[in-house]
């Protein structure tokens, strides 16, 4: 298969009709059949396809346009989409360095945090993705049992970015030399956060994550 912007355009406008529609199995059949057996690079749909449309799904909320139970529903179908795929991804041989993913607390919206485990195992990280939700004693509580060789923080709603305060406050408590990336939809509001917060870096999406935790530990 030819990968062109059309293509890709005319496959993630499907998938979004897919989500609308609450229809499961073509938003899966679309990604599999017409995606991954064809060539499409499984990156490439999850940033391209499915990232995309769920940037549109918040679009089209905020503007009234769609339910938050209509919302839920296209979201649920890309967090079934992400599982389905994830026994696909290609692995490069593990580093021997660990990540710890988590969104921060309040923060429900977790499949950028998702997406971003993803793209770390398959460059070869072991991943503990906490999910969403985290209030930061238990972080930090996590932090001192596990030990990761890197702590990533997820925020999507900049209503929360008061709690990637506390979070990064707690972490540093409790494990102060862990290097910490942030990141996620709300850093569109908040340029220059990631400098007023101190991190190790600002990952803006899955790749310069993986990009970034790649040089800072070393592999």
């Amino acid at each position: 298969m030819i990968e062109t912007e059309d293509t890709l355009s005319h496959l993630r406008a499907r998938y979004l009709t897919a989500q609308l529609a609450g229809n499961r199995r073509e938003a899966l059949r679309l990604l599999v059949d017409e995606g991954l057996l064809v060539g499409v690079p499984l990156q490439v749909l999850h940033l391209d396809v499915i990232q995309q449309a769920q940037y549109e799904i918040g679009r089209l909320w905020q503007e009234n346009v769609i339910s938050v139970a209509q919302e839920h529903l296209a979201t649920a179908i890309s967090q079934l989409a992400l599982a389905h795929l994830y026994r696909h991804l290609p692995r490069d041989p593990p580093n021997g360095k660990l990540v710890m993913m988590s969104c921060v607390e309040g923060e429900l919206h977790e499949m950028g945090a998702r997406m971003a485990s993803d793209f770390l195992e398959m460059a070869g990280f072991e991943v503990r993705f906490l999910g969403a939700n985290v209030p930061p004693e238990h972080l930090a509580r996590m932090l001192r049992e596990v030990r990761p060789d890197l702590l990533a923080l997820s925020v999507t709603m900049s209503y929360h970015l008061p709690a990637l305060r506390r979070a990064v406050e707690h972490a540093r408590e409790a494990l102060p030399d862990v290097p910490i990336a942030v990141g996620g939809h709300a850093f569109r509001w908040a340029q220059g956060l990631e400098k007023e917060l101190d991190v190790s870096f600002h990952g803006k999406d899955a790749r310069e994550l993986v990009s970034a935790a790649c040089r800072t530990l070393g592999v």
